[in-house]
């Protein structure tokens, strides 16, 4: 370790966000390989081998096209809303444990902070809808306002299970205390599982993956929020959306499967192995479900998923009372 926490903190960002927007480039990659053959088409093929240039390719012509300010638009929010959506989707892994010793800030607050910033993906968004001046990305941003307050209340709920049963708000120690006593996916029966389930749901919502994309809805809107952005802007947008749900994931591993715990492979291997899986499970259910609407959307989460995050919650209390 270095003894300068200042030179210490920038090395270890710059190589966590080298790592992770290079993840993100073929990330994009992937999910076009995954949605071809599910929809009986080749994908990129074309440029390098197997088409895995692709991403560079894409970066290239994005870098090289007009970025366009709307005449009627407000420059200085329109250009501050694309890093804004970056930065808070990258400053969640600050605080994610990628093995026990590669961790940025292992806070006393890291789930509060993690949840923190993920619930504040609505903010740039909605800077960038009314920024635009355009009615279609007005209605796509105030749609993911009330998307992003009204799941943000279950996703919390889902999360303090494993809070309320390691008695711990830091990432670290809950991936300690499953290492000790098992994966919180596992127990307590029913109750890990279903915490898991409804925070995963929860977190497509967040991140405005498929079947929770009402903000998007090509078919209505156009493009929502982004509809009047081009270039290298819109190119940090769809980027920001699969960081997102990079982060969502690794997150989603730390609080229900053991973050890096696991026997025989070294922890940084478990947890890029149980990360993958779970964003290969967003990328199929992106790929295989429709869009609900929006009054069926507000319905889920209301009606059904935050009675049943209070319950999950309840019991995880009366389980970490009855069984300290």
């Amino acid at each position: 370790m270095m003894e300068n926490p200042w030179i210490s903190g920038l090395v270890y960002s710059a190589v966590l966000v080298t790592v992770l927007m290079t993840a993100i480039a073929w990330i994009s990659w992937f999910e076009r390989k995954v949605a071809g053959r599910m929809q009986s088409r080749l994908g990129p093929t074309l440029v390098g081998p197997f088409g895995l240039f692709q991403p560079l390719a894409d970066a290239l012509k994005a870098l090289q096209k007009e970025g366009i300010v709307p005449k009627d638009a407000d420059p200085f929010l329109y250009r501050f809303a694309p890093p804004l959506t970056m930065a808070l989707a990258l400053g969640t892994a600050a605080v994610i444990p990628f093995t026990p010793h590669f961790l940025g800030s292992d806070l006393d607050i890291g789930v509060l902070y993690a949840l923190a910033l993920s619930g504040m993906m609505a903010f740039p968004i909605w800077i960038a809808s009314w920024a635009s001046n355009n009615k279609y990305a007005l209605i796509g941003g105030m749609r993911m306002v009330a998307q992003g307050i009204s799941y943000e209340i279950p996703m919390v709920l889902a999360a303090l299970v494993p809070v309320v049963l390691s008695g711990s708000l830091s990432l670290g120690d809950i991936v300690e205390y499953q290492h000790v006593n098992g994966w919180f996916v596992l127990w307590p029966p029913g109750v890990g599982l279903g915490a898991f389930m409804l925070f995963f749901t929860t977190a497509l919502a967040e991140g405005n993956r498929i079947p929770f994309d009402i903000p998007e809805a090509e078919s209505e809107l156009v493009a929502g929020p982004t509809t009047e952005y081009t270039a290298i802007n819109w190119t940090i947008f769809a980027a920001s959306e699969y960081g997102h749900s990079v982060i969502t994931s690794a997150l989603a591993s730390t609080l229900f499967l053991g973050g890096w715990s696991g026997p025989w492979l070294p922890p940084l291997a478990w947890m890029v192995i149980k990360t993958s899986v779970l964003f290969v499970t967003i990328t199929w259910i992106r790929w295989s479900l429709l869009r609900l609407r929006s009054d069926q959307l507000m319905a889920l989460c209301w009606k059904y998923l935050v009675p049943f995050a209070l319950m999950l919650l309840l019991v995880a209390g009366i389980w970490t009372h009855v069984r300290p």
